[in-house]
């Protein structure tokens, strides 16, 4: 069974079913196989929990504002 994990910000509940329709609908398209066999995880995670390039991206985010 495919599985599909995705990391990202905190998002409403709408945001969450359009994601894994999205998600769901392209990979279903490109691999020929049937939506019912795609599983999808969304994971939230603040920027206080993320690193990019050796750096909190909270910490990144506050210096760019």
């Amino acid at each position: 069974m495919p599985t599909i994990f995705f990391y990202g910000p905190e998002l409403s509940r709408e945001k969450k079913k359009e994601l894994i329709k999205s998600f769901t609908q392209k990979a279903s398209e490109l691999t020929g196989i049937k939506k019912s066999g795609f599983v999808v995880y969304l994971q939230s995670s603040s920027p206080e929990n993320v690193g990019v390039g050796g750096e909190l991206l909270d910490d990144i985010k506050k210096r760019e504002t």
